[in-house]
């Protein structure tokens, strides 16, 4: 609670000096307009009233959520925050923003035909990079080019599969970016795990330990692969941008007439989170119904 980054009572999310990064929920109310609509349309879709579930957002940054001071059609509206209990039950729709990318990674690297474990050690009062004994597990890549890094987010899959196992019915959706394994492991020489100190990308992880955002792509395949051993059908990824304009076109196309005769800061969150030259390709979608 004193030192960690999540932990803190710090201001990490907006675009102030002393922030790190923002995300889809900086661009205020219209994020959580388009999630509800969003979500309607896909319960529509399998033949369920959205009035009979519960919207469960887990991992949200404010105290309301997405959803505070929007008005939507859920019965209602809760959050589960860092640090309380992970329990809900019956139908829901169970939404996280950026959740996996920030749980814990494991980092290796090849050296020969081995991998190793990349730890974290002192030396001279400072943290560096040590590497540890080498390690086999069935996710590992099977031949990589020497000094291959993989950065593997095991805890988000774990994650992704404690809240499949609660006891509820409906609709799950995680916004985030991420990559297939098979990128992880072809296309990412250096690996994907990031810092973030003052909207800054560095790649010094252990520079100043709780001053700056830690941050890994998520595995899909994982995540997937969790959802389906709980019992979760329909599973589908799509980039941020074809998910709203698919699932929310109606509440899209109604705002953007509302607003035509204006470039009004509600139209540019808009494009800041369709266009794909902004968040709309960088973030994916991965949603799944049981």
């Amino acid at each position: 609670p004193e030192i960690g980054y999540y932990r803190r009572g710090k201001e990490r999310v907006g675009y102030g000096e002393e922030t790190d990064f923002f995300t889809a929920s900086t661009s205020g109310a219209v994020f959580g307009e388009l999630v509800s609509a969003s979500c309607a349309s896909l319960l529509a879709g399998h033949g369920a009233d959205p009035g009979d579930f519960h919207f469960v957002e887990i991992g949200a940054e404010s105290a309301g959520g997405i959803l505070a001071g929007v008005k939507h059609p859920f019965a209602r509206a809760s959050v589960i925050k860092l640090g309380d209990a992970l329990s809900f039950s019956g139908r829901c729709v169970v939404f996280s923003n950026e959740l996996f990318d920030a749980q814990p990674c494991r980092s290796f690297v090849r050296r020969g035909p081995a991998w190793l474990e990349i730890g974290v050690g002192e030396k001279d009062g400072a943290l560096v990079e040590v590497e540890l004994g080498p390690v086999t597990a069935p996710w590992l890549p099977s031949e990589c080019a020497e000094g291959y890094r993989f950065d593997a987010p095991r805890a988000a899959a774990d994650f992704a599969g404690l809240i499949a196992r609660q006891p509820w019915t409906g609709l799950f959706v995680a916004m985030d970016y991420g990559k297939s394994h098979a990128e992880l492991a072809e296309s990412c020489p250096e690996g994907t795990l990031r810092a973030y100190h003052r909207h800054t990308q560095g790649n010094d992880l252990l520079s100043c330990p709780g001053e700056q955002d830690l941050t890994c792509h998520v595995c899909w395949d994982w995540i997937r692969s969790a959802l389906d051993s709980a019992g979760f059908g329909s599973v589908r990824l799509e980039s941020q941008e074809a998910f709203f304009v698919e699932h929310a076109g109606d509440f899209i196309a109604r705002s953007i007439a509302a607003e035509a005769e204006r470039l009004s800061r509600r139209k540019l969150s808009l494009l800041q989170l369709l266009h794909p030259a902004h968040l709309g390709q960088k973030f994916q979608a991965l949603h799944a119904y049981r």
